[in-house]
């Protein structure tokens, strides 16, 4: 659910505004609208070393768990401030010592084929007027022209391999060489010099290792001047978008706070001198942040909305709603009991990892979750690892996700479009009044009355309700109900016009037929990317048992057919995965949102607060 907020009109004299945002930072409360901050030359750097200690920390994390390079006896930077310069300074020396190392091995094999030799000499000879250019051509070509160039020129083989020949041929400043092979650029070096300087920039970069040991014992420090850094950010903004009063001696403030704990925000500010606050409740023109509060299963699947948009405030959170909805397009999906199982120790092993509360156990509860479903529907349809658990246990009755589910797929995309649309009539009801959703209504009317005469049938004879078939009065009535509403009542305030709402009806009426009918469609991809999955684990264990030889023993069958089953299924299930994380977000932000009504918030609520403190 969408958490409810309290707005604060906040006037208070300038002097006072660098204490008071401390004030309310370490209440870690209150959202300070700062639309239109437009950064300075300063600001942006600010932003840039919040965004170098964010790259540092993962380096830094990185970096301690190589225990060949981290020294935890290192000795500890006296800030963080001073951390993160050592880190600037070193992280520049590393990228110019990688890049002269790729300069270096590159020039090194360019020069290994010449061997060693003495590049004074070659200058001095040059100096003479006795010119070395360098040439490489396929050995073939070379063994078929080398009696020609050598009437033409004078040339020396310096090197060959199976598919080159490296030579020099001599000439005088000047001289015109016409050869049919690739000429290269004197070495200024030879290989001993190339190796000798390669060595070089990798034992300085070796060297750097103790001043990064140095920022990683440190790291406590750096995250402490980060959070700074972001507090100082907060204050930066804050300040920048307040409004002047009083030729500058007022400042005007806009600020949010959750209902639930505005009591304190109120206590504050009747204890601070010389405020002037007024509370009031947010209007439909405000610019709300959002804030959710949902219990512990819906919580699991905000990281999924957040992907696309918290919900407007004053519409309803959709969340809870389409929670259910996606782990059941996960399940079906990925669709294979043994993939599930797999995911599920991968769940359960993120769970005992992440004990503490945050971003990381809610993603671990996800894939528990999502896993868990996938090995229920897996078994369902008996899958497992690609092979059909029918042959196993044939007195089961497995459901055949081949021959039926295809129709199965779009009843289910039906199911979820029309609790999307009784959704959208409660929003509207709720936020505008009853006589807005009439519209809405008659074509939620129109659409269940069909699914339950027509559609029920279609999946199963036995379903068919008695009284309300696709011929019966019953049906006709609630269509006739429908069309009413959709076509006479869609607009309110016209209804003095029945002609601007009979065409109002058509017009939506063509626009959600066409609308519906690719919506519906698309939950067809349910039952693609389930049964390709499973393709491809058949083909995967096929593939396995036709590399083993006739009369094989079981160690030899072991021996052949697991390697190619841990690669084969291990691409499948990454593959399929990703599929089945994708695809049912499409479906749920495309299909289900669009159907339900869904308005996206413009921000969510974000306190200012001490950086150590979390808004869970």
């Amino acid at each position: 659910m969408i958490a409810r907020m309290s707005k604060y009109d906040l006037v208070l004299l300038a002097a006072q505004s660098d204490d008071f945002i401390e004030r309310l930072r370490g209440l870690g409360l209150v959202d300070i609208t700062a639309a239109g901050w437009e950064p300075s030359e300063e600001d942006r750097q600010l932003l840039l070393d919040i965004e170098g200690h964010a790259k540092a920390a993962e380096f830094v994390r990185a970096f301690r768990e190589d225990a060949d390079r981290f020294r935890p006896d290192a000795e500890p930077f006296a800030t963080g401030e001073e951390a993160y310069a050592h880190y600037s300074a070193a992280q520049q020396q590393a990228a110019a010592l990688n890049a002269e190392i790729g300069r270096l091995e590159k020039a090194a094999d360019e020069l290994r084929p010449w061997g060693e030799f003495s590049v004074e000499r070659v200058r001095a000879l040059a100096a003479q007027g006795i010119v070395l250019r360098y040439f490489f051509a396929p050995a073939n070509n070379y063994d078929k022209a080398e009696a020609e160039w050598s009437a033409r020129h004078t040339l020396s083989l310096i090197n060959r391999t199976d598919a080159t020949a490296y030579f020099v041929v001599v000439t005088a400043p000047g001289e015109e060489v016409a050869i049919d092979a690739q000429e290269l650029k004197a070495p200024t070096m030879d290989i001993r010099e190339a190796e000798r300087r390669l060595a070089e920039a990798q034992e300085g970069l070796a060297a750097l290792d103790a001043e990064f040991a140095r920022v990683a014992v440190s790291e406590e420090l750096l995250a402490q001047h980060a959070a700074s850094l972001k507090e100082r950010l907060q204050r930066v903004r804050v300040k920048a978008t307040a409004q002047q009063a009083a030729d500058g001696a007022l400042v005007v403030m806009e600020g949010w706070a959750e209902t639930e704990t505005s009591k304190r925000v109120d206590a504050l500010l009747d204890a601070y001198p010389d405020v002037v606050y007024i509370k009031s409740d947010p209007t439909p023109e405000d610019d709300t942040p959002v804030q959710l509060r949902n219990g512990w299963f819906a919580r699991i699947f905000e990281m999924v909305g957040d992907m696309y948009a918290r919900p407007k405030y004053g519409t309803v959170d959709l969340t809870p709603y389409f929670a259910p909805f996606y782990m059941l397009f996960f399940g079906i999906c990925l669709n294979d009991a043994g993939y599930g199982l797999v995911l599920l120790a991968m769940g359960l092993w993120m769970l005992l990892k992440n004990p503490k509360p945050g971003m990381m156990r809610r993603a671990a509860w996800f894939a528990t979750m999502c896993a868990g479903a996938t090995v229920a529907f897996g078994l369902f349809s008996g899958s497992f690892f690609g092979m059909s658990l029918q042959e196993w246990f044939p007195s089961v009755p497995f459901f055949d996700f081949q021959g039926k589910f295809f129709s199965w797929a779009l009843a289910i995309g039906v199911v979820q479009i029309l609790f999307g649309m009784a959704i959208n009539v409660f929003t509207i009801t709720r936020s505008y009044g009853f006589k807005y959703a009439l519209g809405p209504l008659g074509w939620l009317v129109i659409l269940l009355a069909g699914s339950v005469a027509a559609g029920l049938p279609m999946l199963d004879p036995a379903w068919t309700i008695p009284g309300f078939t696709a011929s019966s009065p019953a049906f006709y009535a609630a269509l006739g109900a429908g069309a009413f509403l959709m076509l006479l009542l869609n607009t309110p305030g016209k209804f003095h016009n029945p002609l601007v709402n009979i065409g109002s009806g058509l017009w939506n009426l063509y626009n959600n037929l066409t609308g519906l009918l690719s919506d519906v469609l698309s939950y067809i991809r349910l039952f693609a990317i389930g049964l390709s999955g499973g393709v491809l684990a058949l083909v995967f264990n096929s593939l396995a048992a036709g590399f083993v030889p006739e009369g094989a023993g079981w160690g030899v069958r072991l021996l052949i057919m697991i390697p190619i089953l841990l690669v084969g299924h291990g691409i499948n299930l990454f593959m399929s995965t990703i599929s089945s994380f994708v695809h049912p977000m499409r479906l749920t932000f495309v299909e289900f949102y669009k159907n339900a009504g869904f308005e996206m918030a413009s921000r969510s609520f974000d306190p200012i607060r001490k950086m150590n403190q979390t808004n869970e």
